[in-house]
């Protein structure tokens, strides 16, 4: 589901991005708490704790920080999420181990946004919570099964929702080699998922049906 921006908000982002390259704090801490849902769930997908995607989304807004004059126009989420990207590589690299989620592990389950994005009831049951809990637990657990250039591309395609040429831009691999990693991220995440195939959105369960 792509995030709609407010009118305002689209009009006052091009200026805060202005006033932050000129070096106002403020200005850039508007674009943080703007962003900053998008990046750490990005962020969490990839890292796949919750400890880890903080300090990885920390370090790409300070990232951000140090390199927003670098930011020529375009679409300034994408470039957002090429720097968290790129920090959350340098975290796995350092780290020098895959992450390793179980999937019993039921820790921040206040932090569900698959509930949001699978029901479109308001006020979903307790069978729903539940049923989303799994789930979440279920996705990340296939996920951290995947390598983490795969990963990446999984999630900035089917949670970001952004296109091959943005996905190649952020990754800086070609469009061919993004379309190999997705189909074959999805064709993995597919079989891991196969238990839980129900409860997936159908836009997801769409996109995983060529698989």
């Amino acid at each position: 589901m792509n995030t709609i921006i407010p009118s305002d908000e689209q009009t006052a982002e091009p200026r805060w991005i202005l006033e932050a390259q000129q070096g106002d704090l403020d200005a850039f801490n508007r674009l943080v708490t703007f962003y900053q849902d998008r990046v750490f769930n990005t962020a969490y997908r990839i890292m796949g704790g919750f400890d880890e995607a903080e300090d990885a989304a920390q370090k790409a807004f300070i990232s951000a920080y140090r390199n927003i004059k670098s930011y020529r126009g375009g679409s300034f989420k994408a470039w957002l999420l090429k720097v968290t990207v790129n920090a959350c590589y340098d975290e796995l690299r350092k780290s020098k181990r895959q992450p390793v989620v179980s999937i019993d592990d039921d820790t921040r389950d206040d932090y569900l946004d698959l509930v949001d994005r699978g029901l479109p009831d308001p006020a979903p049951s307790p069978q729903q919570i539940s049923e989303m809990r799994e789930l979440h637990r279920a996705v990340q657990y296939c996920l951290q099964d995947l390598p983490p250039d795969f990963r990446a591309v999984a999630v900035l395609a089917d949670v970001e929702e952004l296109d091959y040429e943005e996905i190649s831009r952020i990754t800086g691999n070609p469009l061919g080699t993004v379309k190999s990693r997705l189909a074959r991220a999805r064709q993995k995440l597919r079989g891991c998922l196969q238990d839980f195939w129900e409860l997936l959105p159908l836009a997801i369960r769409q996109k995983y049906e060529g698989a």
